[in-house]
């Protein structure tokens, strides 16, 4: 490793260490051209980095990363200053729908001291890419109230389908087993309406074998609709108000 890869390395781990949750750091060499090319596309900035991205291609990067998949990326300039530059990174995987309205979490310059940066990123950078990711998260749902580790939420759609975000593989695990088919960009998991007997069979399985792990389950009913009498019932959520649709910017 040269020097300047060392130095960007080094800044990074320490960088990591200093934020708050827990953040790993991974160097991505200039070898590593497919994968910094899959990044510089996921850089979610439309201000300073993607300026000097325009000018100054990427060479090499140090990513960080959190357990819940939040991602920042952390260059060196090659430029007349000595910083650093720090951006968020989209998820990937997302449709862009989810991306409409949601401010940009432009990224950062930061000095030689990572000590000092890593109270930078964490009360500036991090409080809006935080505040931007749960917006696309939540867009990504589409209407859908999301699921908890112990409560299965059961959304009816328009068209008379069912959709579900659950939480954990065993909840996705009995609903795959039931009829369910998961979407791989946005994680949700749909219940057509080709046999609406069968549907209504499965939605009465799932209950039983979700209460069986410990799992509840409730049914959310969109304004205007009833729900089957054969459908498993608790006590349903207030609906999520639909969106707007706007131009996505990344």
């Amino acid at each position: 490793m040269h020097d300047h890869e060392a130095a960007l390395a080094s800044y990074a781990d320490v960088l990591a260490d200093e934020l708050p949750d827990t953040w790993t750091s991974s160097h991505l060499p200039p070898s590593a051209k497919d994968d910094l090319a899959e990044l510089a596309d996921r850089i979610w900035d439309l201000d300073l980095v993607a300026a000097y991205l325009a000018e100054h291609p990427l060479r090499q990067a140090a990513l960080l990363s959190r357990p819940d998949g939040a991602q920042l990326v952390l260059l060196e300039r090659h430029d007349e200053r000595s910083e650093f530059l720090i951006a968020a990174v989209a998820p990937r995987a997302l449709p862009d729908e989810a991306y409409r309205a949601v401010p940009e979490p432009n990224g950062i310059a930061l000095a030689d001291d990572p000590f000092l940066s890593a109270e930078q990123v964490a009360g500036d950078l991090l409080v809006r890419y935080d505040s931007a990711l749960a917006q696309v998260r939540d867009n990504a749902l589409g209407g859908i109230q999301p699921s908890q580790p112990d409560r299965v939420v059961l959304t009816w759609q328009p068209d008379g389908s069912v959709a579900t975000a659950p939480v954990g593989d065993r909840a996705g695990a009995v609903l795959e087993a039931n009829g369910f088919i998961q979407d791989p960009h946005s994680g949700i998991y749909r219940l057509g309406t080709d046999d609406t007997r069968a549907q209504a069979r499965a939605l009465r399985a799932i209950g039983a074998q979700l209460e069986a792990l410990g799992i509840g389950t409730a049914l959310q009913h969109p304004a205007g609709r009833a729900a089957p009498t054969s459908a498993p019932a608790s006590a349903a959520p207030a609906p999520v108000g639909s969106r707007t649709p706007a131009a996505r910017h990344r």
